[in-house]
């Protein structure tokens, strides 16, 4: 075959693939239109309704880093203003209020219930994908409806226990660190299980049977080989538990005293505080509401990586 034949050829097959026919002729080919299975509104809506979203969430935040830089007494007559910021009210906020101490005791508190709740979290999900035994599906549904209980019907019980072991043993339980972080505990371990059984479904088992092969128990499987794959979503699970202890107001109001309060507590102290005063410092607190902001804020800045691949990831299709 020459080359002029060969070129010929080549043309028609590639004016064939265009016009959607056969090389040698016959009915052309069906053009499918792909469809985009993601996405949940049309295009012409979500134009519309992210701008719009995005309002709602930045005008508070706006609003309330304008208010932590204006002075108090201005704030106090309604007025707003960028062109002269006025950084005093970060300065005076740890004078006026002992967040600090505030910020360490949340930060203890939140941070043992998450690290605790993700650990026995991980323990409960790996026999819950990688075993079959009576009860599995009914021990699932239930944490599932352990979150359902509003914690206002918790309060009670649990005082009403913490109370009895401080009588039994004379020391004091209240107002100590234990009983608030088992508290977040009772909420924060049935989300991190949930989350963890959702990922650890999606990691093949071929992995861990390579190892066990190789001579690996299945403890050892577990901390070599599943938790650095599922890794994501353990910094998911413990990003949300530790959400549960940072924002928590009633709880903490119960469970702690002077000595042991929260951030929420302190900042709800504050705000009465001003409230009954003749003059509020609302430039104060707006700030202290920025300060304590800021802890969250990086925690998500820091593991946004491991956040979109941990929610992304897992189905609890099939459980």
């Amino acid at each position: 075959m020459t080359n002029r034949s060969v070129a010929g050829s080549l043309g028609q097959r590639t004016w064939a693939a265009a016009e959607g026919l056969r090389p040698g002729g016959g009915r052309p080919r069906r053009r499918w239109k792909v469809e985009d299975n993601t996405r949940i509104l049309p295009a012409w809506l979500s134009r519309i309704m992210v701008p719009v979203m995005a309002l709602f969430v930045l005008v508070p935040v706006v609003y309330m880093l304008l208010l932590s830089v204006t002075p108090n007494s201005k704030v106090a007559l309604g007025g707003v203003s960028l062109a002269e910021p006025d950084f005093g009210n970060y300065v005076a906020i740890w004078s006026v209020a002992p967040l600090l101490g505030g910020l360490v005791h949340t930060l203890i508190i939140a941070g043992a219930a998450a690290a605790i709740s993700v650990a026995f979290g991980l323990l409960a999900a790996y026999p819950l994908t990688r075993m079959r035994f009576t009860g599995r599906r009914a021990f699932l549904y239930g944490l599932l409806g352990s979150q359902t209980v509003p914690g206002t019907t918790l309060v009670l019980p649990l005082f009403a226990t913490f109370s009895f072991i401080q009588t039994l043993f004379g020391a004091r339980v209240i107002g100590s660190y234990p009983p608030i972080i088992f508290t977040y505990m009772t909420f924060g371990l049935p989300l991190s299980t949930w989350l963890l059984v959702a990922y650890l479904r999606t990691i093949p088992r071929e992995l861990e049977e390579a190892g066990l092969v190789d001579g690996c128990s299945r403890a050892k499987a577990l901390r070599r080989i599943v938790l650095p794959i599922a890794l994501p979503a353990v910094v998911v699970a413990f990003v949300f538990a530790f959400l549960i202890g940072w924002n928590d107001l009633l709880f903490a109001s119960v469970f702690t005293n002077n000595s042991t309060q929260t951030l929420a507590v302190v900042m709800q102290s504050f705000a009465n505080t001003q409230a009954g005063s003749g003059l509020p410092l609302y430039g104060d607190l707006m700030a202290a509401a920025v300060v304590s902001a800021v802890p969250v804020v990086v925690l998500y800045l820091v593991f946004q990586r491991y956040l979109v691949r941990g929610l992304s990831a897992g189905s609890m299709t099939g459980i």
